[in-house]
């Protein structure tokens, strides 16, 4: 049986870290980055234009201009399509993995075995994880911090009709202050009741 669970995460709540040991302890795919480079494939785009408008939201001035009517694709648009293409691929090529965030848990709604989670923690944790494992040299952690949480939200909001922080948008919705393993361990048991067995 496959499975696909799906994280969303607020800046510097350690989700990347989640998913990853998430994926490692379940020997299952692990999509991040990784999945930037299967869509460059997949979809013919250059990896570089990929990542340069990866989870960006349209500015209104994108479309300024443009005639009414207009059949017109931005690159954020193209390039976020071209992502929800693939995810939709990986679902129905029946392989088990964990993806991280571009609205995964939105364009895989209606798959039978999806578990999507909300990965959260106080923001001193935040500050702290940000600041020990992130370059924030000469900048203020907290607005670094709410900024990138604002354009999350702003992405997800946007291509999906849905609230990112919204606790009913997922199924689980986990304070990962309780440390990366015991995240993990959390989630496991969480998806063994969802799934019955993995």
């Amino acid at each position: 049986m496959s499975y696909i669970i799906t994280i969303s995460r607020q800046y510097g709540s350690g989700g990347h870290y989640i998913g990853q040991e998430l994926a490692k302890k379940l020997n299952i795919g692990f999509y991040d980055n990784k999945l930037l480079e299967k869509v460059a494939a997949d979809s013919g785009l250059c990896i570089d234009f990929i990542k340069s408008n990866d989870e960006k939201k349209d500015s209104i001035f994108s479309f300024l201009g443009l005639p009414e009517g207009t059949n017109y694709l931005t690159a954020s648009q193209r390039v976020s399509l071209a992502q929800f293409e693939t995810i939709e691929k990986i679902a129905q090529s029946g392989e088990s993995c964990v993806i991280i965030g571009r609205c995964a848990d939105y364009v895989l709604r209606n798959y039978k075995n999806l578990i999507s989670i909300f990965i959260y923690a106080p923001i001193e944790e935040r500050v702290k994880r940000a600041t020990t494992y992130y370059d924030l040299q000469g900048k203020k952690p907290e607005d670094v911090i709410k900024k990138i949480d604002k354009k999350r939200a702003n992405y997800y909001n946007y291509f999906t009709n849905r609230s990112w922080s919204s606790a009913e948008t997922y199924d689980l919705c986990l304070n990962s202050s309780i440390g990366i393993e015991k995240s993990v361990d959390v989630i496991i048991e969480y998806a063994k009741i969802r799934l019955g067995k993995l």
